[in-house]
């Protein structure tokens, strides 16, 4: 194991501890005696490689008092999250909602309650959970683009964000307003029994209820805030995450059983399915961290302060990534993905009707996922126009004396831009949308439990590993800044040593 690079070992240590278990417990259960031995050894080497590394990890950690607490605040309000999601609604009887529709059906009621960790199914007071201030984060920023009073306040700094972030707070207040009602009357449609109700659906239920659901997703929205304040990595994003992780050992458990009890492929499916996940883990990092690297020389300055063109200064680059566009596409398009089915109801009882219910309301058919991986392709190229402006990044460059060697500063440069930001968000999209469907292809291929089958790709996964990514990147900066080695650099922390 010494021979793995460091931030390979790193990333195995992040994936790799689910298989390992696996293979100590299926080393001890369901294989020859023989066989099981060497898997137990292998896998037990494998955890103590494991183990040497987050140990070395945590060590360095704990020698900077300011990332040991912000990580402290961190989790810890991360905690107050998840507890908050267990509660459930006053005038809701828990002892008797039924969730198993939503958190074991799948579907597209499965990926809300998947976004709130299990909130969406049990009724909780975080059951809209952060995504009403996603959508008006999505709505402001869209906006931003052809509304002159945002574009102002985009271009006076810290008081505009300000600003930007007060009317994002009130427009997620009305999004919630009208969004809770319609959640509490389609309750019933999502599992919960008529019994559950033990004040009935009359006002005296809903408006309490309301005002509960709406003061839940504000403070879910001030504790993300808080974390990015006070602790580690972007708050909003790792309340998302933390949703979405917190329904994975369910999901798992619940194909696990499946395969085993079932005899539907066995214990040795299982760990296919778990060696082709890791492998799908694998490509969504390269995706999210490939970028174009487009050379810029800049003229030295002169004693005086101004620029001499004659003389060239140091190469560096303009980092363009392959996927600009984040998880915004695959959004935008789910939420689109509602429209063909609701469609079809419009039809009633034609053929054309019944043909669209079924054909968009199962997201692991194949027109479905059809036209979810164009509508993200569409997506992509448009959401990268207006996220990525080439315009002002040429100008910037042009401004402080920097050219691409071989391009006309001004014009020339802002085209050249963008002919690059179009080939290669041509196979990001494609590759994106690849992601987005994955989950339909393995749920065919292995037959799988819906679920599981959902993190194979998707949001849930480019979220999952953007985030990681993110929060890993941080910690790594402050490790450096101590002059750590960080978590992610290959070698060994610099230490002085004498000329040979």
């Amino acid at each position: 194991m010494k021979l793995l690079e460091r931030n390979n070992r790193v990333l195995l240590a992040v994936v790799g501890l689910i298989v390992l278990f696996g293979l100590n417990f299926l080393a001890q259960n369901f294989f020859d005696v023989t066989f099981g031995a060497i898997l137990y050894v292998i896998s037990s080497l494998l955890v103590l490689n494991i183990w040497i590394d987050i140990t070395g990890a945590f060590t360095k950690i704990s020698k900077i008092s300011e990332l040991k607490t912000r990580i402290g605040v961190t989790l810890g309000l991360l905690i107050v999250y998840r507890i908050g999601a267990q509660v459930v609604l006053p005038g809701i009887d828990p002892n008797i909602i039924n969730d198993a529709k939503i958190a074991g059906g799948g579907g597209l009621l499965g990926v809300l309650n998947m976004f709130t960790g299990g909130a969406f199914a049990k009724a909780s007071v975080f059951a809209l959970g952060i995504m009403p201030y996603i959508s008006a984060s999505i709505v402001v920023q869209l906006m931003g683009i052809a509304v002159p009073y945002l574009q102002k306040l985009q271009k006076e700094g810290e008081s505009g964000r300000r600003r930007i972030n007060q009317i994002t707070r009130w427009l997620t207040i009305a999004i919630c307003i009208f969004q809770a009602p319609a959640y509490l009357y389609s309750l019933g449609a999502l599992g919960v029994p008529e019994s559950a109700f033990v004040l009935g659906k009359g006002l005296g239920f809903v408006v309490p209820s309301v005002i509960i659901l709406v003061t839940g997703t504000i403070f879910a929205m001030w504790l993300g805030e808080k974390i990015t304040d006070k602790g580690i990595g972007n708050g909003i994003s790792l309340l998302i995450t933390v949703g979405i992780v917190a329904t994975l050992p369910m999901s798992f458990v619940q194909e696990f059983v499946s395969r085993v009890t079932e005899n539907n492929g066995g214990p040795i499916l299982i760990l296919i399915e778990l060696i082709v996940w890791i492998a799908i883990n694998a490509v969504c990092i390269l995706l999210v961290m490939a970028v174009r690297q487009i050379p810029v020389q800049y003229a030295r300055r002169t004693a005086s302060g101004g620029i001499d063109k004659n003389q060239i200064g140091a190469r560096q680059y303009i980092p363009l990534k392959l996927n600009a566009s984040g998880v915004m596409p695959i959004i935008f398009a789910q939420a689109l993905m509602f429209a063909p089915a609701a469609l079809g109801r419009l039809f009633g009882e034609s053929a054309t009707g019944q043909w669209l219910q079924a054909s968009f309301s199962d997201i692991f058919g194949l027109w479905y996922n059809l036209l979810f991986a164009l509508l993200i392709i569409v997506f992509t190229y448009f959401y990268t126009a207006i996220t990525v402006p080439t315009n002002k990044m040429a100008d910037d460059l042009k401004r402080s004396g920097g050219f691409v060697p071989g391009v006309r500063p001004g014009t020339e440069t802002a085209n050249f831009l963008d002919r690059i930001m179009s080939q290669i968000t041509f196979p990001g999209s494609i590759f994106l949308a690849l992601v987005a469907i994955l989950p339909a292809l393995v749920y065919h291929l292995f037959g799988m439990q819906q679920g599981w089958a959902l993190f194979y790709g998707g949001t849930s996964l480019l979220i999952m590993v953007g985030v990681a990514m993110d929060t890993i990147q941080q910690i790594n900066a402050y490790l450096l800044n101590r002059h750590y080695d960080g978590l992610m650099k290959t070698g060994t922390k610099r230490s002085k040593t004498s000329a040979i």
